[in-house]
């Protein structure tokens, strides 16, 4: 499986600007990349109670329709999100979508909201998993990782990769620095991470993107500039990191929700 990092700055409330940069990243996407992953809420960038009712989009809208037909026409997948709204109703969330060439496969709503989203969005209620290209993936967002909880109800659900969404500020960079590493290493799973940088409204980005293998080890780790890169991963190295004990299975501590399964293969865990 291979995971390209596209680790952008990124314009708050331009959407035009955010999906050229995304669909030209697609286009030029290396050979054999199997996923491409944005960092959180690329689509929008981060949204305020002055321009989220105009700048919000529904996951059917034009944006996420013109993302679909570049993967569509690259043969990849993409992990990308945005400030979703509802439907027609006044409720908005921050979202990260699973885009494969057949279209949106997974649909995430960040469960877990940084200080200033409260009011702003709603937390979603349900993490989820999807088969694709022989590896069950599951995603989470930002501030999620710092939550042992979330990381430990998809691994419960199978997965395999866990793609992370990130909007990380200085000088809070060391947080998820050692939170991806922990959340792969204690699910014994791969986990990678991209995070957006360059300045924002009175905050700098992080950076910082990273992958690290089930057993805790670090991949790659970039740096505080816009860059790419391609990681491959060695899906074999779970069975071979769960060999001698396995986390999942010698836990005492049970998780308390309603697990569901769907015919095409989606797996739900719902927040009791």
């Amino acid at each position: 499986m291979k995971v390209e990092l596209v680790q952008l700055a990124c314009r708050d409330g331009d959407v035009a600007y955010n999906l050229e940069r995304i669909l030209r990243a697609i286009a030029e996407s290396a050979p054999g990349t199997d996923i491409l992953m944005f960092p959180e809420s690329y689509i929008t960038g981060f949204l305020d109670h002055h321009n989220i009712a105009r700048l919000a989009e529904p996951v059917c809208g034009p944006s996420v329709q013109a993302i679909c037909a570049a993967a569509r026409e690259r043969d990849v997948a993409v992990v990308v999100g945005l400030i979703e709204r509802d439907g027609e109703r006044e409720r908005f969330y921050n979202t990260t979508l699973f885009i494969t060439p057949e279209g949106v496969a997974l649909s995430y709503r960040k469960t877990h909201l940084w200080v200033g989203e409260p009011g702003l969005v709603l937390p979603g209620e349900r993490f989820s998993t999807v088969q694709w290209r022989g590896v069950r993936i599951g995603l989470l967002i930002c501030y999620d990782i710092e939550f042992p909880e979330g990381a430990c109800v998809l691994a419960a659900l199978g997965a395999e990769l866990i793609l992370i969404t990130d909007g990380n500020m200085e000088p809070y960079g060391h947080v998820h620095h050692t939170a991806v590493a922990a959340r792969a290493q204690e699910n014994q799973l791969f986990a990678a991470m991209v995070n957006r940088v360059g300045e924002g409204a009175g905050e700098v980005f992080a950076g910082g993107s990273s992958v690290v293998d089930p057993f805790g080890r670090r991949l790659f780790e970039a740096g505080a500039q816009e860059c790419r890169h391609v990681v491959e991963l060695d899906m074999t190295q779970i069975a071979e990191a769960r060999a001698r004990y396995d986390y999942r299975t010698e836990k005492r501590l049970k998780l308390q929700g309603a697990f569901d399964e769907q015919p095409d293969g989606l797996r739900e865990f719902l927040i009791p």
